[in-house]
């Protein structure tokens, strides 16, 4: 493929039609102005020589991204992209992990092995308890 053709919405994903008549996906947790957008305002977009823009939201989603591995997040992505409330930075250093490795791992820069996964869900699941624990 090097480019897609056509594109929509489904509730989770950007969809496109490649000009190799192939349908691509990938999940809109990636793109917050998409995902957050109206109907009306994921309809205004244009194809470009690379990728497809959408001015008044500011984003960009290239023809190459659909041809991605890890189009749709992993589960330790997922729920990092969907908890933006957490500040990943200081989540990291309160388990001694470097910010920039875990921002790396939930960006898909960089893939954690099984055992640094299981780390960083012990971790979740820690401060869960202490938050579960609170009282006032």
């Amino acid at each position: 493929m090097e480019k897609i053709i056509k594109i929509w919405f489904d509730k989770d994903f950007i969809c496109g039609l490649g000009d190799d008549g192939k349908e691509y996906k990938q999940s809109l947790l990636w793109y917050d102005h998409l995902l957050n957008a109206t109907d009306e305002q994921r309809a205004k977009y244009v194809f470009g020589l690379d990728g497809i823009h959408w001015r008044d939201l500011d984003e960009d989603v290239s023809f190459e991204s659909f041809e991605y591995e890890e189009a749709i997040p992993s589960p330790m992505q997922e729920f990092f992209l969907k908890h933006k409330e957490i500040n990943v930075g200081e989540f990291a250093k309160s388990m001694g992990l470097n910010p920039a490795l875990l921002r790396s791992y939930i960006n898909g820069w960089k893939k954690p092995s099984r055992s640094r996964e299981l780390e960083i869900l012990n971790h979740v699941k820690a401060v869960g308890k202490e938050y579960q624990m609170a009282e006032f």
